[in-house]
């Protein structure tokens, strides 16, 4: 993420109704994080995947008809997990539904991402989340809740959906709220509208909102049926005259959140800002039951810029929910264009499921972190799959502009904002919108020469070999990235685990090459290195901070010394270490998971 200026902000007076989205965690059908699925749309690459027979197991009979379309946006991660991360044991990690499992990782994903460890945080955070109540049911049978006895009650917890939201807030030593959201495929929206009400009404003073969604039998197909919305030959195409529907997939999408105001004084990295968010419902309809009802959408819509206080005129990207039927299509534009009304600018219309289909919970948050990046790097990724626009749409009399290919984002109110539209089958409709971060302001140089500590750690040696090496990608593929902003965020904003790697240097040229040392031990062993001296470790070179240990300089001897301690095993108190600093939480990689199988499809 190269294109955008490394942050500060300009002194300004912000909406009180603004909340920063500081970190975010995608896992989607061909990709395992964001920057991937970023990649992926820019390039126009469609991850629906076109299985053989005996890829999927569904019976026999189904899989024989001529209408059973064997494509399928899938997950690769869907049945792994990493649960000596969290301290889970096997026989609970097996007990839990694979939703569960990938919004705890993808949870504690979106808290790195933003430079929050959760041991350190003293703060109510609230975790709001939507999955697929069949989910639990398809996994394996429900536990016997009648049984006596801690395994039971344990067995239930680990499997019911309900229970996702506080499993993840538990898991990660966190305490807040815990809501987890029924509200099918408008949930991820529904999760963050929540979850931003919390965080105005100063309940809480983080959230993370997502959804996790795996379709079960996985890999699996769909039975198309003319004019409903699964695709007849497996391809999502929106807003196409050739559309039929779009394909099922999977996916984990999960978003850090504070108000703004406090984003920007706690010097946070944004993201994007949401601006408003609104939901409702069909209730009784002239519409069939289950489809888009136009004035109610359209109210959805403009309720969302109202709270925001949003003109329709500067949003200029409309990511649509877009299922690639021309009917579902037709109501969505219709309503849509009474929101923003008559007007002269013209705002880009696009739909992501033409990339990955259909993520039902989910599928709202892969247009939420679609819009998001567009925003972030002032592109807008075309619709793929859109070759002969529907007629029917009448986009000429509309504001909308079809996105057929990549641009660069120039809007005409001067400002870039997107409004993101989620649908789901039972009249729930729900609207974001989001905003470019705020204008950085011009930061002062970075002091150079000066000496800094890095560390990483992790629970052995092959996933700390791993973090040097995802790190020294990172750090070779952004030259943006300053050396006192890195320090901060891995010093402050991760975990502490067992195996430790630290390094004292004065540049990121320093950085790079320590992370590239075969250490004594191997690549990846736990060890302190210095550019200026070796650690001699003079115990009357620290004192006692309030969470540990600090040394009494900031020169190269006193943080060799204080690296040294901290890869033995010592509590160091880096708040105190960096206190007095102007430094900023930037993204870096997280974690670099170890996922097993885990199954189990009886009790």
């Amino acid at each position: 993420m190269t294109d955008r200026p490394a942050q500060d902000h300009a002194p300004q007076d912000y909406d009180p109704g603004d909340v920063a989205v500081i970190g975010m965690s995608l896992r989607a059908p061909g990709a395992r994080t964001k920057e991937e699925f970023w990649d992926n749309l820019v390039h126009g690459r469609e991850s629906v995947s076109f299985l053989a027979k005996d890829d999927i197991h569904v019976d026999e009979t189904l899989i024989h008809s001529p209408f059973y379309v064997r494509a399928c946006g899938l997950l690769d991660t869907y049945d792994r997990f990493d649960p000596a991360v969290f301290g889970i044991s096997d026989r609970m990690a097996a007990a839990m539904t694979p939703e569960n499992r990938l919004f705890l990782e993808s949870a504690w994903e979106a808290m790195e991402d933003g430079g929050y460890d959760p041991d350190r945080l003293k703060a109510e955070v609230g975790m709001y989340g939507a999955n697929n109540p069949q989910t639990a049911a398809l996994y394996s049978s429900p536990p016997d809740r009648v049984s006596v006895g801690p395994e039971a009650i344990e067995a239930s917890l680990a499997w019911s959906p309900d229970t996702m939201t506080s499993n993840a807030l538990y898991y990660l030593g966190l305490t807040g709220e815990a809501v987890t959201v029924a509200a099918v495929c408008a949930g991820f929206h529904y999760a963050v509208h929540l979850a931003c009400q919390s965080l105005l009404l100063g309940q809480t003073d983080l959230a993370v909102a997502g959804g996790a969604m795996v379709r079960l039998p996985h890999p699996r197909g769909h039975l198309w049926e003319e004019n409903r919305v699964l695709s007849k030959d497996g391809h999502c195409r929106p807003f196409d005259a050739n559309g039929t529907g779009t394909a099922l997939s999977s996916g984990v999408v999960t978003v850090l959140l504070k108000p703004l105001d406090r984003a920007v004084a706690d010097r946070d990295h944004v993201y994007a800002v949401v601006k408003g968010s609104a939901v409702n419902n069909n209730g009784v309809s002239a519409v069939a039951y289950g489809l888009a009802q136009p004035e109610r959408l359209s109210a959805c819509i403009a309720a969302a810029m109202e709270v925001g206080g949003v003109a329709p005129d500067t949003v200029s990207m409309y990511e649509a929910n877009g299922l690639g039927l021309p009917m579902t299509d037709e109501l969505e534009v219709h309503a849509a264009s009474m929101a923003f009304g008559k007007q002269t600018a013209t705002t880009s219309i696009g739909g992501v499921k033409g990339n990955v289909g259909h993520g039902g919970v989910v599928s709202g948050g892969f247009g939420a972190i679609k819009a998001a990046l567009a925003l972030y790097h002032r592109k807008l990724p075309a619709t793929i799959n859109l070759t002969e626009v529907n007629p029917d749409l009448d986009f000429p009399a509309t504001p909308f502009v079809p996105q057929l290919e990549g641009a660069d984002w120039e809007p005409e109110a001067g400002v870039r904002r997107a409004g993101i539209t989620s649908i789901g089958g039972g009249g729930y409709n729900a609207h974001l919108v989001l905003e470019e971060p705020p204008t950085p302001a011009r930061r002062a140089p970075e002091e150079t020469g000066r000496p800094r500590l890095a560390t990483l750690s992790a629970l052995d040696d092959e996933a700390l070999a791993r973090q040097r090496a995802r790190l020294k990608e990172r750090l070779e593929a952004d030259p943006e990235l300053r050396l006192d902003d890195v320090c901060y965020s891995l010093n402050l904003g991760r975990k502490v685990l067992p195996r430790r790697w630290a390094a004292v240097v004065r540049s990121r040229a320093e950085l790079i090459a320590a992370l590239s040392e075969d250490l004594a031990g191997g690549p990846g062993a736990p060890a302190a290195t210095s550019t200026a001296a070796a650690p001699h470790t003079d115990p009357g070179a620290f004192s006692r901070g309030e969470r540990g240990i600090v040394p009494d300089g900031t020169d190269a001897r006193a943080l060799s010394d204080l690296a040294a301690a901290w890869v033995t095993g010592g509590q160091v108190d880096f708040d105190a270490l960096h206190r007095g600093e102007a430094s900023h939480r930037v993204p870096l990689p997280t974690y670099p998971f170890r996922p097993r199988r885990f199954w189990r499809t009886d009790w």
